[in-house]
């Protein structure tokens, strides 16, 4: 009964979250990838291609992908940056450790790097980035606006950012249908191919305390991004908010 408890509700108090998340990833690197393609039908690369496109990153200019994982982002972005430099940047070095393969010719070009370092404490001097992404991040950090703010201090002047996180459909037979598949069949997928229940019962937790978009839009604006605006995917499933720094 007590393991059946931990299973329903394993959200950790905000004390203990960034320690919790940290471990969570940590466990669950390995198999990072594999589960995320399963549970999002393959449409997560397509998701992450549309943030890139947003931002579209210049040639030669730097660009940054916060809370990187195992670096899906990045080389999507030295797509565009043939001459420009990508660096992935997360307090969870497993996952990137999951992910040096995904950059090893970007590693050996010097066009590309992991960086170990909190969303909340950037490592990295004022208006240093010409793009900046981020992908399912949000939700797991302590304090949202303060992320937000981080971002806005290393952006230079005319920077873009954009940032894919989870939504909830508006429609209300497509939110009960997304939610029974993201609460009750991801948690199995993890379990089968992650071989950790716990982590993804903890992520469409998290999810469903999360700010919808129209808030996140406005906490965008708050932490000093302009011409905020966002879009709808997956049925409404996820959103990808684009912002400037003017």
């Amino acid at each position: 009964m007590a393991e059946e408890r931990t299973i329903t509700n394993v959200l950790p108090p905000p004390e203990e979250k960034a320690a919790y998340v940290e471990r969570m990833f940590a466990r669950i690197a390995r198999g990072y990838d594999r589960v995320n393609r399963v549970m999002t039908f393959g449409l997560d690369q397509t998701w992450r291609r549309k943030v890139v496109e947003a931002v579209a990153p210049p040639i030669n200019g730097r660009a940054l992908d916060v809370g990187t994982g195992t670096g899906d982002f990045l080389p999507e972005l030295a797509v565009w940056m043939r001459n420009g430099i990508v660096i992935g940047v997360d307090f969870t070095v497993p996952m990137m450790r999951a992910g040096q393969s995904k950059i090893a010719d970007l590693t050996a070009s010097g066009r590309g790097m992991f960086v170990a370092g909190d969303a909340l404490q950037l490592p990295f001097p004022d208006n240093t980035f010409d793009s900046i992404t981020t992908g399912f991040v949000l939700r797991n950090v302590t304090d949202i606006p303060t992320a937000l703010r981080e971002m806005y201090r290393v952006a230079r002047p005319g920077a873009m950012m954009a940032c894919l996180e989870v939504a909830r459909p508006r429609n209300p037979l497509i939110r009960w249908g997304h939610r029974l598949y993201f609460e009750q069949i991801v948690p199995w997928i993890g379990a089968l191919l992650g071989g950790d229940r716990r982590a993804y019962t903890y992520l469409p937790q998290s999810a469903r305390a999360f700010p919808p978009p129209d808030e996140l839009a406005a906490m965008m604006r708050a932490a000093g991004w302009q011409h905020v605006s966002y879009r709808l995917y997956g049925l409404g499933a996820v959103a990808i908010h684009v912002g400037a720094k003017v």
